[in-house]
C-alpha cells in the first residue's frame, strides 16, 4: 500500500531516514503477529525491541483511560530495560507474562515489561483472549531492522482511527545535526470530522457517509506512541520529546478525549553501558539549546506515522458483521486540493 510520501504528501521540512520508520534508529527491531480467524478474531501483537541493554527513557500520559505498563519505573529510574509490546486492551496481562517468560537465559529473574493497549472490540472478540504466549514469541522471532509493515497488522489489526480503518504506522526524521528520531504508533483514536492532513480539514470534506460505525462514540479510542532516537539524550530530555508527541496527535485532529488512553514513550540509544557497576559512568548529552530540532522531528514523525497507519489499512469486517472502511486514497487527495 502507498505511504504518505508515495502519494506526494510531505509533512514538515526535515528529511526522513532510509526506511522512513522507527527502524532507522540503529538497533531497533519491530515484529508483528496478526490474528485474523473466522468472523470474530481481528487482533494481534506488535513488539518493538530496543538494543538489549538499559537505555535512558522518558514517558508522558496525554489522557489516562488506558494502559502502558511499567511507566512508574521508567519515571523513577529513567531507564527502559525491556521490549515494548502493543496489543488489545484485554490481552495486556497475557502479553506481559509472555514477555517475562521469554526473557533471555541468564538474566536476573526480575522483569517489568512495557505493554501498551488500545481497544479493538468493535471488530474483534476482545473477551475471547485470543492473544497467547506463542503469538508473543512469534512476534519477537519476527522482529527485524527492516521496513515496518503498517496498517491492519499486529496490535493494530482491529483498530480504527478517525472513523476509518487504522492500525500501525511509522515514520522517521533526521534532525539538522544528523541524529535520527523514529516514531511508531498504534492508532485507534479520533473522529472523522476532526481529521486533518498537513493542516487541511480533510475529514470535513470527505463527509460522514464514508465511515458508518454504528454503536461507537465519537472520539472513543486511544493511541500509543513509541519514539526512539540515536541521540545521547538524558531521561529528562526523553520525557520532553515524549511530551511533544501530543502535538503530532493534535495536528491530525486528536484531542486526547475523556475516553481515550493516550501514552507516549521515548528512549535514546546514544548513551550505552548504563548497566555498569562502576561507581561513575561517563555520559554525553545533547545541549538543550539544540533540543528544538528534536521536537520538530517528533511532531512531524508522529503526524506522518498516523497518516501512514490510515493509508496502509484496508477495509475490514469483523465481529458481529461490523465493518471499518479504509480511508480512500483518491478521495483524500481530492480533499487536499
Amino acid at each position: 500500500m502507498p505511504r504518505a510520501r508515495d502519494l506526494g504528501i510531505e509533512i514538515g521540512r526535515l528529511s526522513s531516514g532510509r526506511r522512513n520508520a522507527i527502524t532507522d534508529v540503529r538497533g531497533v527491531l519491530v515484529g508483528h503477529t496478526t490474528l485474523i480467524e473466522g468472523d470474530d478474531v481481528r487482533t494481534g501483537i506488535s513488539v518493538l525491541v530496543p538494543p538489549p541493554e538499559p537505555l535512558f527513557a522518558g514517558c508522558e500520559r496525554i489522557n489516562g483511560n488506558g494502559e502502558l505498563t511499567g511507566l512508574e519505573w521508567i519515571r523513577d529510574s529513567g531507564l527502559l530495560t525491556t521490549p515494548v509490546a502493543l496489543t488489545n486492551t484485554h490481552s495486556v496481562g497475557a502479553v506481559r507474562d509472555a514477555l517475562i517468560s521469554n526473557a533471555p537465559p541468564g538474566e536476573d529473574a526480575w522483569s517489568l515489561p512495557v505493554v501498551g493497549e488500545t481497544w479493538d472490540g468493535f471488530l474483534n472478540d476482545i473477551n475471547g483472549f485470543h492473544v497467547r504466549p506463542e503469538h508473543v514469541r512469534a512476534a519477537l522471532d519476527a522482529a527485524a531492522a527492516t521496513a515496518v509493515v503498517e496498517g491492519s497488522v499486529g496490535g493494530g489489526t482491529g483498530m480504527i482511527c478517525h472513523g476509518f480503518k487504522g492500525g500501525i504506522g511509522s515514520a522517521s526524521r533526521v534532525v539538522d545535526d544528523g541524529w535520527t528520531v523514529g516514531a511508531l504508533v498504534q492508532a485507534n483514536h479520533g473522529t472523522r470530522r476532526r481529521l486533518r492532513v498537513n493542516g487541511a480539514p480533510v475529514g470535513e470534506r470527505l463527509g460522514p457517509e464514508q465511515v458508518p460505525l454504528p454503536g461507537t462514540r465519537e472520539g472513543a479510542g486511544s493511541i500509543i506512541v513509541v519514539l526512539a532516537t540515536d541521540a545521547p539524550l538524558l531521561p529528562g530530555q526523553c520525557e520532553r520529546l515524549a511530551r511533544r508527541a501530543a502535538f503530532g496527535i493534535a495536528r491530525t485532529g486528536g484531542l486526547g478525549e475523556h475516553s481515550s488512553g493516550d501514552f507516549a514513550l521515548c528512549f535514546a540509544t546514544g548513551n550505552r553501558g548504563l548497566a555498569s557497576e562502576e561507581p561513575q559512568i561517563e555520559l554525553r548529552m545533547v545541549n538543550d539549546v539544540c533540543i528544538n530540532g528534536f521536537y520538530e522531528a517528533v511532531v512531524d514523525a508522529v503526524e506522518e506515522s498516523i497518516l501512514n497507519a490510515l493509508l496502509a489499512a484496508e477495509t475490514m469486517t469483523g465481529r458481529a458483521g461490523h465493518t471499518a472502511y479504509a480511508l480512500p486514497h483518491d478521495l483524500l487527495l481530492e480533499a487536499l486540493v
